[in-house]
Formats: structure tokens, sequence, C-alpha cells
């Protein structure tokens, strides 16, 4: 191991040991719900990341949504958008989560919340429900790690380069030749600067982002330009080729809210009723690695959707790769399909993966049947734009 590894090794680490990483679901649930075709037998495990998804699912009414995270406080941020969609009315609840400040969070919290969640988290909120709610100045979305990083955006776009008035001309922009305008004329030219280069160009960067060494080498090895040009491309997808005005991923990262038009599923009032309804109930929070919660829990599986975290298990860690696979092929059910994404081009590691099938030592790939027509067409529309692949796969044996 190189210097710079162990570094960047001891810098990821760091910055996510102890640390909500992400207050917000960065993977585009429209694109899923298309791949997962989700019906009323299906049980869905996701990893849980913010919770957003596995609540976007739940509107499909599928029969259960694990959401699995090694993170606690990633559960803990699920378990109280569940508390509140159960005790809250839809005003305070779009305050809190769409806004993300609510006046007197820690009293409302302790009356209605708190009773709701497991001990974990009340110890969790219990310390953190006031700084991360109820603060004017700085909304929910500007905290965390991934928050962290969006307020120096904001920072950055408002006090460094100063083009506030042209990202509220480009959130609001009409057309999509309007926004490519808007872009290209005013925003490009003073964003995309040396020093934000140099900045997506470090690890301690990406760190913020979620993003480990081993998936940074896969962008930087297979992507033209490597990590840095990969950012600009992908900047370029969002603000100038696809519709920004339902984007509520980069509208929340650029200002810290959602608008009540603009937001996740499960923040829009008729969706909120429908979830508080029962819908919310077919979701639970379970804080373990996949293949642990799949080796102590009896439950078939249709659906998977694991996010990009195989990425991170491709390099160090791939026994643990080959282990998680082959729980999930133990615990699928007929015609099961799985959902992943990746920053790199290719997920070519998976090559590599072999598991024991009824006694039988299968290489993955002779597994699976990936859809590459649909994943592609999906790709093209992901509101996101921050990963380099997408892949549906039918399992089968």
């Amino acid at each position: 191991m190189s210097v710079l590894e162990w570094v960047s090794g001891r810098v990821f680490t760091f910055v996510h040991k102890n640390n909500l990483v992400y207050n917000t679901c960065w993977e585009d649930p429209r694109l899923d719900r298309v791949a997962l075709k989700l019906g009323p037998t299906d049980n869905v495990l996701v990893i849980t990341s913010a919770g957003c998804n596995a609540l976007d699912y739940a509107l499909c009414a599928p029969n259960h949504v694990y959401a699995v995270d090694m993170n606690p406080r990633q559960n803990a941020l699920l378990e109280l958008k569940i508390a509140g969609l159960k005790n809250l009315e839809f005003d305070d609840f779009f305050r809190l989560f769409g806004q993300g400040r609510l006046p007197h969070a820690r009293k409302i919290y302790k009356d209605k919340l708190r009773g709701s969640l497991s001990e974990w988290s009340q110890l969790y909120w219990d310390k953190w429900i006031r700084k991360f709610f109820d603060n004017p100045r700085r909304p929910f979305y500007f905290r965390g790690t991934a928050g962290t990083f969006a307020r120096f955006i904001k920072v950055y776009f408002d006090r460094v380069v100063r083009v506030r008035p042209h990202v509220e001309a480009i959130l609001n922009a009409e057309t999509l030749q309007d926004q490519r305008a808007i872009y290209e004329e005013h925003l490009r030219p003073k964003v995309w600067t040396r020093s934000l280069r140099f900045a997506m160009g470090r690890d301690s960067t990406l760190s913020m982002l979620g993003v480990p060494r081993a998936q940074r080498k896969q962008i930087d090895t297979q992507y033209p330009g490597g990590v840095v040009q990969f950012v600009h491309d992908s900047l370029e997808a969002v603000f100038a080729r696809l519709p920004l005005q339902d984007n509520y991923f980069w509208r929340v990262y650029m200002n810290g809210e959602y608008t009540r038009t603009c937001c996740p599923e499960y923040l829009r009032e008729e969706n909120f009723e429908k979830l508080r309804g029962g819908l919310v109930d077919k979701v639970t929070a379970h804080t373990d690695s996949v293949q642990g919660f799949l080796e102590k829990n009896e439950v078939e599986i249709s659906r998977y959707v694991l996010l990009d975290h195989m990425d991170w298990l491709s390099d160090k860690f791939f026994p643990l790769l080959e282990s998680e696979w082959a729980a999930t092929i133990r615990r699928a059910a007929p015609q099961t399909r799985i959902l992943w994404r990746s920053g790199g081009l290719r997920t070519d590691y998976l090559n590599e993966v072999e598991v024991a099938v009824d006694g039988k030592l299968r290489a993955l790939p002779d597994l699976l049947s990936l859809n590459s027509e649909l994943a592609a067409e999906l790709h093209e529309k992901d509101r996101v734009h921050t990963y380099g692949s997408f892949y549906i796969a039918d399992l089968h044996r």
C-alpha cells in the first residue's frame, strides 16, 4: 500500500466512521421504479442511505421494504422520517424534511416523535435534533458530511464566484433552451474554475461525497480525463441537457431546501397521506451489512437495490464481495431482479466473483442476465448524473 492510499483510507474512515454521511438520497428512484416493476408480492432490500428511496418504493405498495445500512445514523434518519409520517401533520413534516427547519424542533421531537424510535435512534436524536433542525441559518440539508460539502458549494456560489442570481434563474428556467443558455453564458465560465477543478481532484473532497479511493481509481482508469473530467461532464449533463424543473436532487444541494413542487415523492402531500395510511408500515430499518442481514433473516428477497457499494468492496475487500453475493443468491426469490450503480463505466470486477450454487462453484456472470438496453436508456435520463453506469440484472440458476 502506498502512503497516498494509506492517507486516503484514513481520511475516508475519519469522515465516515462517526458521521451522518447522507442527508438525502443521490440515486434517482424514477429510474428504479421503471427497472424494478414492483408488485404486491415483492420484498425489496435497499441500502438505506437517507431513506428517501425506501419510502419512494413503499408508495408502489410492495410486500415489504427492508432498508439496510451499516451506519446506524442513516437508519436513525429513516426512523425519524417514519415517525414523522405517523405522528406529524403534513405542514410540520414538510418543514422538518422539506425545508430542513422546524421551530421548536426539540419539543415537537420529545412530544411526538421520540417514542416511535428505537433506543439507539432516541439517543442519537436526543443529541442532534436541535442542532440539525432548529437553526434558521443552517438547515438540515447543509448538515452531515455530504451536507457540509453542499454548504461549501453554496458559499462558493454566493461569495466567491457570486453567481446566485444565475443559480436562481437556471432553477426557474421554463425551457431547456433557456436553461442551457444560462449555464453556458453565465455559470460554466465562472463556476468551473481552476480552484474547483483542483478541489474535485482531491481524495479529501471526494471522501465528503462518499467516494472511497477504490471508486475514484475506477473512474480515473476508465473515464477519459479521469475524475475531474467526469465531474465536469456530469455537471454539463445536469445543467445543459436535462430539465431542472423537477430535479430536486440538485435544487436541495444548491439551496439547502426543497419546494413543494420540486421534492422527493414522500414529501408530496398526497403521498404523505398514502404513506401514513399504511404504506409506511411496509418499511423497516436494519443496522447491518447486506450479508449480515441476509444471513440473520430468513426472508426471500425478490428485488435488490445495491446502490454503488460494490465499488467500495471491489479492491481490498473482495472476499466480502463474494460472500455478499453468495448470501444474495441464497435468499433470492424466483424471478429476482438486482439493481446496482457504479462510479466507473464498467464493473469488471464482478467477472471475477465466484459463488457456490447447489454445491458447484459458478462464475457470477453466468447467473445474471443483464438488461443493458433498458439500463442505458434510463441512465441517460438520470437526474443526479453522478454515476458512471447503471445495471439491471435478472438472476437465474
